[in-house]
């Protein structure tokens, strides 16, 4: 797991979103990059075609840390949705987990270098348990497997438990 294209994403996108102050200074640095045809870390998915639905939730969460009045960056929070939201009017492409994963874990004061360890650690569960069933069955287990436990039941919010 390393690079911008195979866990790295949102290191890129960090470094991207990093170098600008505005709003506009984004929307400059942008229209340059769309001449040149270079490519921004953290839109487009190989999977979600149409949209990478974890995107609404970290996005969520980075919105809500910009509004935190220490740590927050709400100038950050601005330049990451008006970037995605010109990806998505002029290249049809949108935002995938990585992007505003970049910004979220920025304003925990996670230090960029750490975002792909981070990416890994939570998965690292999951491709163990893959690699038990595997053996276990002699069966390779592709990532569009079908989930065969139980169904999903309701969230039950703390102060309701």
């Amino acid at each position: 797991m390393r690079g911008n294209l195979h866990g790295g994403a949102n290191e890129a996108a960090m470094e991207f979103l990093s170098q600008f102050k505005t709003v506009e200074e984004a929307d400059a640095e942008l229209r340059k990059i769309f001449a040149a045809k270079k490519l921004i870390m953290g839109f487009g998915h190989r999977v979600y075609k149409n949209g990478d639905p974890r995107n609404e939730i970290i996005k969520g969460c980075s919105r809500k840390l910009s509004e935190q009045p220490v740590f927050g960056k709400p100038d950050l929070y601005a330049i990451s949705a008006h970037i995605e939201k010109i990806m998505l009017d002029e290249k049809k492409m949108h935002a995938n987990l990585d992007f505003f994963a970049a910004s979220a874990y920025h304003q925990c004061g996670i230090p960029t270098a750490f975002f792909t360890p981070i990416f890994v650690i939570s998965r690292t569960s999951g491709w163990a348990a893959h690699i038990i069933e595997q053996r276990s069955n002699n069966k390779l287990i592709r990532p569009s497997s079908n989930y065969i436990g139980p169904a999903p039941r309701p969230y039950v919010s703390i102060d309701q438990r």
